[in-house]
């Protein structure tokens, strides 16, 4: 990930949007912030699609993936050939009680 303009600390955010991808691996539209690498999009969209494809390959009736980071979450749905996918930072969890 890159950082986003402005920022100042050392931490990287992490980005939460969606965008879909079409049967060829072409972004169709993005809710992505601008400063996510457009390539780094595709290429999340067309790993997802290599997923669903060789689901269908051997038979297998699949139609979300979801993906679980410790600290990011990825959930996409299969749409007609291409796919829409949700990117999501989890919540940090809450402090120890002490």
């Amino acid at each position: 990930m890159t950082r986003p303009r402005g920022g100042k600390s050392g931490l990287l955010r992490l980005p939460t949007g969606a965008f879909t991808v079409d049967a060829q691996g072409n972004l169709v539209s993005s809710t992505v912030p601008q400063w996510v690498p457009e390539a780094l999009v595709v290429q999340i969209g067309q790993q997802i699609l290599a997923v669903f494809r060789g689901a269908a390959a051997v038979r297998l009736p699949f139609f979300e993936l979801r993906v679980h980071y410790a600290a990011f979450r990825i959930t996409a749905r299969e749409m007609r050939g291409g796919a829409i996918v949700f990117l999501s930072p989890k919540p940090a969890p809450p402090p120890p009680a002490s």
